[in-house]
């Protein structure tokens, strides 16, 4: 099993989790193609809506990948994003700052936001669970 940060703006989370899917770098195959059903998702919003550009910085959902298919979707003439079906579980949003010292993925807390930079990181279990165990108090 893998684990998994995908960021999205929340606006982005919130749509997935209503449609139970998950898109990652705008809608490319390549980061889905990394995943396997069971894998663990966590979704990180750096901002509240696509375009703003007021910080929001929290994890905003954890999910589990459902299934093996990676599907496309029209969504207009030029954009047909790729997806893939999650189970999304409940869970609070959970501030990444106070996690900072904690997380393996951060190498140097005063530039953790580099390795977001890519929208989609693999991460090992100690950061899942550290960071899904904030969310699921």
């Amino acid at each position: 099993m893998n684990y998994w940060i995908i960021v999205a703006s929340k606006d982005h989370v919130i749509a997935g989790q209503q449609g139970g899917f998950c898109q990652a770098c705008h809608g490319k195959k390549w980061p889905l193609k990394k995943m396997s059903s069971g894998d663990g998702v966590l979704f990180y919003s750096s901002k509240e809506t696509f375009g703003s550009s007021t910080p929001y910085q929290k994890f905003t959902a954890i999910g589990r990948v459902k299934g093996d298919n990676i599907y496309r979707v029209p969504m207009g003439a030029d954009f047909q994003p790729y997806r893939r079906d999650i189970k999304f579980i409940d869970c609070r949003e959970a501030k990444i700052h106070p996690l900072l010292t904690e997380l393996h993925f951060v190498e140097n807390p005063q530039k953790w936001g580099y390795k977001l930079m890519n929208g989609f990181l693999k991460i090992d279990r100690h950061d899942f669970e550290l960071i899904s165990a904030n969310m699921t108090k």
